[in-house]
C-alpha cells in the first residue's frame, strides 16, 4: 500500500513478526522485575526510556553506522537493538542468515533465563 515490498513475503514478514515477539517477550520480563521493584508505574515507565531510547539511536535503525565514529561503531556492535534491526531486515527481504536470527533469540533467550526466575522470586518475596 505504500509502496514497500518484502522480498520475504508473507513467510518473511512472519517470522519477522514472530522474532520481534520473541525479542519483546525477554525484554518484558526486564521490565516486570523492575515494576516489582519500583512501586511507580511512572517511574517504570521513565526507567524503560532511560535505556531503550539511548539504545535506539545508538542502532542501526536511522543511520548506517559506518557514518558512525569509531568508538560509536563498537557500541553499535554490540547493541542487541542493532541485531534485531538487522535480522528483522534480512528477514522482511529474504537474506535474514541464521546467524542474524539465533543473536536475537540467544539475546531473548539470556534475557528470559535471568529475568523470569528473578521476576517470579521478587513475586514471591513481595510484601
Amino acid at each position: 500500500m505504500l509502496g514497500y515490498r518484502p522480498g520475504g513475503g508473507v513467510v518473511g514478514v512472519t517470522a519477522a513478526v514472530a522474532l520481534l515477539l520473541g525479542f519483546a517477550f525477554g525484554l518484558s520480563w526486564v521490565w516486570t522485575a523492575l515494576g516489582l521493584v519500583l512501586r511507580a508505574p511512572s517511574a517504570v515507565n521513565n526507567l524503560s526510556l532511560l535505556v531503550l531510547f539511548p539504545l535506539t539511536l545508538a542502532s542501526n535503525i536511522f543511520v548506517d553506522p559506518e557514518t558512525m565514529p569509531g568508538w560509536l561503531q563498537a557500541f553499535i556492535d554490540l547493541n542487541p537493538v542493532t541485531h534485531l534491526v538487522t535480522a528483522e531486515r534480512g528477514l522482511m527481504a529474504g537474506t535474514a542468515t541464521l546467524g542474524q536470527i539465533g543473536l536475537v533469540l540467544a539475546a531473548a533467550t539470556v534475557l528470559t533465563a535471568v529475568f523470569a526466575p528473578l521476576t517470579m522470586h521478587l513475586y514471591r518475596h513481595k510484601r
